[in-house]
């Protein structure tokens, strides 16, 4: 793949800012070139670019990271599969309690059966796993004991409601939806709301329930045409009558807003 062109700018809010050209017919983008190390405009994209992160919990399978030991120092960032889950509640549980109680409080509204996390250290001191009680037990259960939506929602509640000074600058949520409670996905969107006023936030969904929590003008529609993904933002003018009589996803099931 070769660059035809290449060019970065940013947006900020009632102000324009033009786009600073980069290079054409190049293989690998020039963002990181010492030509531009210090030009303001593709500092400001690449600084974007570093402090963003992609998160996926798909796999919650028997054998998913997200379920075996992990490292007990690796608790600087979630990982993007959620593997370190373990090491970032020890560390919130043990150096900021009042984050840590509002994850634990937040999991109960979705699980009830749920007490706490059980959060030390493994026979090797270097390694810790996800435990956790019932409200009406004393066993430590694992983490293969959970389903996979409540693993996914814990690991979903514990990105969002991190300190606002461990957030990556853009976090972004590829299908945050799948495989949670109904209840549970109300929770989550209303997190995800509360979140997007600390830091900036992309979610991709293809699931209509999920829709309905946002805005018209929060949605960004991507379909594929001719070889090429096109973006289109809805526009809440366009649909205003249409929304009078049909929620956000019944005109995606309709295929009004396109993207079916």
């Amino acid at each position: 793949m070769i660059f035809a062109d290449e060019s970065v700018t940013r947006f900020e809010e009632g102000k324009s800012t033009p786009k600073q050209n980069l290079g054409t017919a190049h293989k690998e983008s020039l963002l990181n070139s010492a030509e531009y190390q210090h030009d303001l405009m593709a500092t400001a994209v690449r600084t974007q670019l570093e402090n963003s992160q992609v998160f996926h919990f798909h796999d919650t399978s028997e054998t998913a990271r997200l379920r075996a030991n992990c490292d007990i120092e690796n608790h600087h960032t979630l990982m993007s599969d959620g593997s370190n889950l373990a090491a970032i509640l020890y560390k919130l549980r043990d150096i900021k309690r009042p984050y840590y109680e509002r994850i634990v409080k937040t999991v109960r509204l979705i699980a009830p059966f749920f007490k706490d996390f059980v959060l030390k250290p493994e026979i090797n001191p270097n390694y810790i796993q996800l435990r956790w009680r019932d409200q009406n037990s004393d066993y430590e259960f694992r983490a293969h004991q959970l389903s996979d939506g409540t693993l996914r929602t814990m690991v979903l509640i514990t990105l969002l409601l991190q300190p606002e000074s461990d957030l990556p600058a853009l976090i972004v949520l590829d299908e945050p939806e799948l495989g949670l409670h109904p209840y549970a996905i109300n929770i989550i969107a209303s997190l995800i709301h509360r979140v997007s006023t600390q830091t900036q936030i992309m979610l991709a969904t293809q699931s209509s329930t999920f829709l309905d929590y946002f805005e018209p003008e929060q949605v960004i529609v991507v379909e594929h045409q001719q070889g090429v993904s096109s973006f289109k933002r809805l526009e809440p003018a366009s649909l205003s009558e249409w929304l009078e009589e049909y929620t956000l996803s019944e005109l995606w099931e309709k295929n009004v807003t396109g993207g079916r």
